[in-house]
């Protein structure tokens, strides 16, 4: 059953397991117990109308005991183990009201009750259908080449190291690298970008993606079970247990309220008894019982936050606790790192600079036999320029600082001109700093030996996301760890004016720190680096599913693909769940302030207090689901998602609640 019958802990009510997605409606006991019950009530009304009072009796008997099959044995289970259950609630009020003599009323209280129970759970059932959806993209079968002949297992046996065979129209199965083959891929469903991707020998390919043209062969990095797709759905169904802090409120007001609730019954009860007819205050208090359940409220915070985060997941954006999802709702300014992030993660070596008695080849193989074991986005360029690449030994990587190794006998250190002294190359590696280049300097034997210039360029939807942004309240600030002079060429071009760099990576997150102490912030990032800065703001995003490990770990939220543009709609999403958990959390406490008075005052019977209880639980559930709705969209053909400024109007701050 839903944690409204249960607030401390969900138990099922039924033995079997629950229907597959998909599952008929007319197949779902779920849904026809209570339709059933549904029906009986109704023929018993029609009978009574008639006339036919006992056959009205028995129908309304038929009613009373299949609505209550489907919630009194869970309240009976939760009973025995000291937990107060708003199932509890109802099972004594209607077994009051049968022994008072209300049967009528009895049966529409099951009636209503189990089918709003039945409403939830397959509202719940449909937010969590993304889920499924994203699981469905990984096939049952793979074809793995053993001694050059394919042969096909189950994906779930797939472990990494082996070779698999990918053809075209085919889904791959794990994350792995293609060692041969050329084709383009369809990532549309992971990442939410529509254009193919080209790929070669050498790239990361991940699972759940489609191979559209040629053939692959592809040396598998995961197992069939544990690999980035998995990865994904782990995430949001842990994002949809964890609580944030509006869910902890509702939690807090509803826990109490049901031993509270018996307390007043009982307290209506006594005194009424004593101070007038004791069969009037009675049923007075089993009407209070059910007024005072806090059974919408008990629900108000996890149907959004299951419906938002599932959907979320459909257009890229992975969202790791509903705490997270809350606190992104909330962010007024947004930090972003430069390399990988802001630029295009495609750097490229455009100029080598060697001192005399070394060639430019020799600096570019030195560098490239350390730079093959970063992860540093710039170390892609390098190891590539490269037209011979060294081996190297001992190999630290310290991030911000640079990276050390020994080449040849021979002790060789590469990082920034602010971390690497660039002696006589000083004037040059400043000329094409100037010029907009990333450069790093290279050491061997401690002496300045060259000098790499590589340059990322702007990501092209960089200013329509930053005037997006800005147009609706969000401050934005680059953070980097590269040289002024690049760092500020590259902000003018998007629109940033708040610039930090040359950053080590505890200066991100002193940053981070100050930002967030005048304004709720969240930081963008892709790199080790940056994994401090991240646990450091108020969310903490990576970005790419290229993103290093540490990045990951540290956020919040990750997005898959790496187009900016996905940015302002999740932050427009996020407000939107805001609103509407807010919204459910103030219906469910008028109704539970409301009712009760009415109730006591006599002023509303059983059946009206029952009807209008479930119908304010229905709502609190469609206007849940309602989170599930987004503007955003996946990158549409042409590489442009939904317009980032349209998304950013429902989040300016004279609109956002």
């Amino acid at each position: 059953m839903s944690s409204c019958c249960a607030p401390d802990e969900p138990n099922p009510d039924f033995a079997e397991p629950e229907p597959e997605a998909g599952t008929a409606w007319w197949r779902d006991r779920g849904i026809m117990i209570p339709l059933a019950s549904g029906l009986a009530f109704a023929a018993g009304m029609i009978a009574h109308w008639s006339g036919m009072e006992v056959f009205a009796a028995v129908l309304f008997w038929a009613g009373l005991l299949l609505g209550a099959s489907t919630f009194v044995s869970g309240a009976m289970r939760n009973l025995a183990k000291g937990r107060l259950g708003i199932a509890l609630l109802m099972t004594m009020s209607a077994t009051g009201a049968v022994i008072l003599g209300y049967l009528e009323e009895a049966a529409a209280l099951a009636f209503l009750y189990s089918i709003a129970e039945a409403l939830e759970d397959k509202a719940m059932d449909r937010a969590r259908s993304g889920l499924r959806a994203l699981l469905k993209l990984v096939p049952q079968t793979a074809n793995i080449l053993t001694n050059g002949e394919p042969l096909s297992v189950r994906v779930r046996d797939l472990e990494a190291g082996q070779l698999m065979l990918v053809k075209p129209g085919e889904r791959i199965a794990t994350d792995g690298i293609i060692r041969s083959g050329r084709s383009s891929l369809d990532t549309s469903a992971i990442t939410g970008e529509s254009i193919p991707v080209e790929v070669r020998p050498g790239d990361d390919v991940s699972a759940g993606v489609i191979n559209t043209s040629g053939v692959l062969e592809i040396e598998t990095t995961a197992a069939g079970t544990d690999n980035s797709l998995t990865t994904i759905v782990r995430l949001v169904e842990q994002a949809q247990t964890e609580k944030g802090e509006r869910a902890r409120l509702a939690d807090r007001i509803a826990r109490p309220l049901v031993p509270g609730v018996l307390i007043l019954a009982a307290l209506v009860a006594l005194i009424g008894s004593l101070l007038g007819d004791p069969e009037l205050w009675i049923t007075r208090a089993l009407i209070v019982l059910v007024a005072a359940s806090p059974c919408a409220l008990a629900i108000a915070v996890p149907i959004t936050v299951v419906s938002a985060v599932g959907s979320a997941s459909k257009f890229g954006v992975i969202i790791k606790s509903g705490a997270a999802f809350e606190r992104f709702g909330s962010i007024r300014h947004l930090a972003m790192d430069k390399t990988g992030t802001l630029t295009r993660n495609q750097p490229t070596v455009t100029e080598v600079l060697a001192v005399d008695g070394t060639s430019e080849r020799q600096v570019l193989a030195w560098a490239a036999a350390l730079e093959q074991h970063s992860t540093h986005p710039l170390a892609t360029a390098i190891t590539r320029a490269a037209p011979e690449t060294a081996a190297a030994t001992g190999i630290t990587e310290e991030a911000g600082h640079g990276i050390y190794g020994t080449v040849d006998g021979a002790v060789v250190g590469i990082g920034s001109p602010r971390r690497f002294d660039a002696g006589d190359l000083a004037g040059a590696v400043e000329r094409l700093e100037s010029s907009g280049m990333t450069v790093v300097v290279v050491h061997r034997g401690g002496a300045t030996v060259g000098a790499i210039g590589v340059r990322d360029e702007l990501r092209p939807e960089v200013p329509d996301v930053v005037r997006a942004l800005t147009a609706g309240g969000i401050g934005v600030t680059m953070l980097t760890g590269d040289n002024a002079r690049t760092a500020r060429a590259l902000a003018a071009l998007g629109g940033i004016e708040d610039v930090r760099a040359e950053c080590r990576p505890e200066d991100k997150s002193d940053a981070i720190r100050e930002l967030n102490a005048a304004t709720p912030t969240a930081m963008i990032g892709d790199g080790i680096n940056d994994a401090p800065a991240l646990a450091a703001a108020e969310v903490g995003i990576a970005m790419g599913a290229a993103g290093s490990d540490a990045a990951i770990e540290s956020a919040d939220i990750a997005f898959t693909g790496h187009d900016l543009r996905l940015i302002p709609g999740a932050i427009a999403h996020a407000r939107q769940g805001q609103r509407i958990m807010n919204q459910n959390i103030v219906l469910s406490l008028l109704i539970i302030a409301v009712l009760p008075p009415l109730a006591v005052t006599g002023v509303l019977g059983l059946a009206a207090v029952v009807l209008i209880h479930e119908v304010a639980e229905v709502i609190v559930i469609l206007n849940g689901l309602r989170a599930a709705r987004t503007k955003t969209r996946p990158v549409q053909s042409g590489g442009s998602p939904a317009d980032p400024q349209a998304s950013l109007r429902s989040i300016s701050p004279t609109t956002a609640s």
